[in-house]
């Protein structure tokens, strides 16, 4: 009877401790939340791409500045589009990666998608890794402020 009685009362305190540990948010905005796509914790899925130097080895400089006008080229078209919310390029390491892309996409197959229209990697001067990641959903909105504060674009 006593350990029936013990065993109440852990699943009572385990219980509370769980629903004070998920309290809910009084800043919550459930408008803007659902048009980014948030789930219950302000998340929502992505896929990370992860660009490193490709097979293609050209010398050629006209070539290369084509290649890398059409990325940059590409980059905005995928902004303007709301499927690209992160892009960066990587400083010296040695695994060759170049850069990363986070792609507002459900899926690999989606996010491969969309790199493949890419000249840069059309060209094989870049490949590119995709992994599914799991990040807040308000990332697509730091790019409006990002758009204001950049006094040069590339």
């Amino acid at each position: 009877m006593i350990m029936k009685y013990f065993f109440a009362l852990a699943i009572l305190c385990c219980l509370s401790f769980t629903a004070i540990a998920q309290s809910q948010n009084p800043n919550y905005n459930k408008a803007l939340a659902d048009s980014l796509g948030a789930d219950d914790y302000g998340m929502k899925q992505y896929v990370l791409a992860i660009l490193k130097t490709g097979s293609n080895t050209t010398t050629d400089k006209d070539k290369l500045n084509q290649y890398f006008r059409g990325h940059m080229e590409n980059i905005g078209k995928l902004v303007k589009e709301g499927k690209l919310v992160v892009a960066g390029p990587l400083g010296k390491n040695d695994k060759n990666y170049r850069g990363i892309f986070i792609l507002n996409a459900k899926t690999v197959e989606e996010a491969r998608k969309m790199v493949e229209t890419d000249p840069a990697v059309q060209a094989k001067v870049f490949d590119v890794e995709l992994y599914p990641w799991y990040g807040s959903a308000a990332l697509p909105v730091y790019l409006d402020t990002h758009s204001i504060i950049s006094k040069e674009n590339p």
